[in-house]
């Protein structure tokens, strides 16, 4: 057999349970060295563990707030932007109803440049009528007096007459052009 299984066998104390000298030995290490760390060390731990638990609320307090501000700002933002929106619409509204009117005025304005140039075509055509009437009435009473001279075999050179005779020949052309028209 082996040297230490016959020693262990001669002993009859157990193995697991230490000599009573060492236990108080042990025990009373234990108590000075807990004494010890609990009076100079244990103090300095709770303190450190207090400035860091005070630091993690101080900075979730912090981060709270930051969070909160942010989310102010952000709605101000979303605020803002709506309102850019609501004023960009408003504007975009308002050039429309401008362009509108523009437009209404241009027209209106082309209206009345047209009838202005129209009105003034037909003073222009009434004039040119009345003048190429008057020149054609001197041109046919010209002529007619010429006719008429030929024809009485006289002159008939007197303002007066010829202007008298010019007037019931045209007068009687006129007659004639009114009374065919009117039969159409």
């Amino acid at each position: 057999m082996n040297p230490l299984v016959q020693l262990a066998a001669e002993s009859a104390e157990n193995p697991l349970i230490p000599p009573i000298p060492e236990l108080v030995v042990g025990l009373l290490a234990f108590v000075i060295v807990f004494g010890f760390l609990a009076k100079k060390l244990l103090p300095n731990i709770n303190k450190v563990l207090d400035e860091r638990h005070e630091a993690i609320v101080g900075g979730m307090e912090k981060a709270d707030a930051a969070k909160a501000e942010a989310e102010s700002v952000l709605e101000q933002y979303k605020a803002q932007l709506a309102e850019a929106r609501h004023e960009a619409a408003r504007l975009r509204q308002e050039a429309t109803e401008q362009g509108a009117a523009i437009i209404q005025e241009m027209r209106a304005e082309g209206q009345r440049q047209r009838d202005e140039i129209i009105a003034a075509g037909h003073t222009q055509i009434e004039a040119d009528r009345k003048s190429a009437s008057a020149a054609l009435r001197q041109d046919v009473g010209k002529l007619a007096t010429d006719l008429a001279g030929k024809l009485v075999g006289e002159s008939l050179e007197d303002h007066a007459r010829q202007s008298r005779t010019i007037d019931r020949f045209l007068d009687g052309l006129e007659d004639g052009a009114s009374t065919a028209e009117a039969t159409r």
